[in-house]
């Protein structure tokens, strides 16, 4: 995908977090929200997954322990879902740490408890 394709496709995973931003409101479980974006993306016809598995290996030997990203939007983005009072450094770090484990290119980190969506997107 070139950069045109990930910037529209970003566009459209955002319209889908604000129309259930409005429908659902701010201050429920992040899991609420997961639901509800999976069903908002896939009423878009955009293929989505959650609770997607990553496995992790530290110095060759595979951990037990599975990383499993909120979100994986067309097999290319993650989307990082919080409810949280403020998005913290380590929410970004995380995300970023996701990208890299996950080998994905673009990720997006939304906070839905918030008034206005649009002060959750990071």
């Amino acid at each position: 995908m070139d950069d045109n394709g990930f910037l529209d496709l970003s566009s459209r995973i955002i319209k889908a977090a604000i129309k259930v931003h409005r429908e659902m409101g701010p201050g429920l479980l992040e899991g609420i929200y997961q639901s509800c974006m999976v069903i908002e993306l896939g009423l878009m016809g955009i293929h989505v997954q959650k609770e997607v598995p990553v496995t992790v290996s530290y110095r060759g030997c595979v951990l037990s322990e599975l990383l499993r990203l909120d979100l994986l939007v067309e097999r290319c983005i993650i989307v990082e879902l919080k409810s949280v009072e403020e998005v913290m450094p380590v929410h970004k770090k995380q995300l970023l740490t996701y990208l890299k484990l996950a080998g994905k290119p673009l990720g997006l980190l939304i906070n839905f408890n918030v008034p206005l969506l649009k002060e959750g997107i990071v």
